[in-house]
């Protein structure tokens, strides 16, 4: 019998963990940004290592909740925690030790967890020695520590060889020719949010959000309608830029992702909508994808 299981991805705003998922899946379908809480919702990825299954959960970073939006982040991070079967719990090395331990308090439910210590090019062979010996401390609390590096294409087997040791055996749960349970729609919708990052400063990307009107797959040329939806009418005068210049760039870098993961070419049309206080408007919310 084959094994299969769910995996949470948890750690701290921005401590790489879409990047993990895609460098693993090997696809790009999670939003990755340098600016933290980028990820607001659950998604999945299907795996396939060797005979086995298993399907990672990448999930919003632990952080203080005080606006609605930030509550539903933080509660999907929990929930991916109740609901898996084993969680990888990501910590950048360079990172303080408190963050972990701040962890093992919300892990209230004692899930099984690895520890992932990432970015090891990052800092000196002696300083990675005395990192693993600070988490060593906690040993009886995980179940293995694996050095990683994206970068170096280094500890991939040694994270999927150890999280298959700890799964049940099960029949795959998904077609193992899938990639993800998400829809395309989301997966687009997360591009265009991903290029808003990439192009817009400060606060504006974390008061924006994208609804996908329409999407015409039909033709050899995808359709794309989409809604770029702020909360001030100066945000939609800077979302569009000078000429229309900044939705232009938006618009260009979403396509290009877009396009590779469709492998077809894509036109992309952008609209931007205010909407006064939508990130507290719990209707709005949901129909934006945020289900409580």
């Amino acid at each position: 019998m084959n094994k299969a299981g769910f995996v949470a991805l948890i750690g701290r705003p921005n401590a790489g963990k879409s990047t993990l998922m895609n460098w693993i899946l090997g696809e790009k379908i999670a939003l990755v940004s340098q600016k933290a809480n980028a990820t607001r919702r659950r998604s999945n990825a299907i795996v396939m290592h060797k005979e086995d299954q298993i399907i990672f959960v990448d999930t919003p970073g632990l952080h203080q909740a005080e606006k609605l939006l930030n509550q539903y982040m933080l509660e999907e991070a929990l929930k991916a925690i109740g609901d898996c079967d084993i969680v990888v719990y990501l910590a950048p090395a360079s990172d303080k030790l408190s963050y972990y331990e701040k962890f093992l308090e919300i892990n209230n439910q004692q899930r099984k967890h690895i520890i992932v210590l990432s970015k090891i090019d990052q800092i000196s062979q002696a300083d990675l020695l005395k990192k693993i010996g600070e988490y060593n401390q906690y040993s009886d609390q995980f179940e293995a520590l694996i050095p990683m590096s994206v970068t170096k294409n280094v500890g991939k087997n040694d994270l999927l060889d150890t999280i298959v040791k700890h799964l049940d055996e099960s029949p795959y749960l998904y077609n193992p020719e899938d990639l993800t349970t998400e829809k395309m729609r989301d997966i687009y919708k997360e591009f265009i949010r991903e290029a808003i990052f990439d192009n817009i400063s400060d606060e504006i990307p974390y008061e924006s959000d994208v609804l996908i009107d329409k999407i015409d797959e039909e033709s050899p040329v995808e359709h794309i309608r989409a809604t770029i939806i702020v909360e001030k009418e100066s945000q939609k005068g800077i979302i569009i830029g000078k000429g229309g210049s900044a939705i232009k760039r938006i618009g260009k870098n979403a396509r290009e992702k877009i396009e590779r993961l469709a492998s077809k070419p894509v036109y992309l049309e952008l609209f931007v909508s205010v909407k006064k206080g939508w990130t507290t408007d719990k209707k709005f919310l949901s129909d934006l994808g945020y289900e409580w």
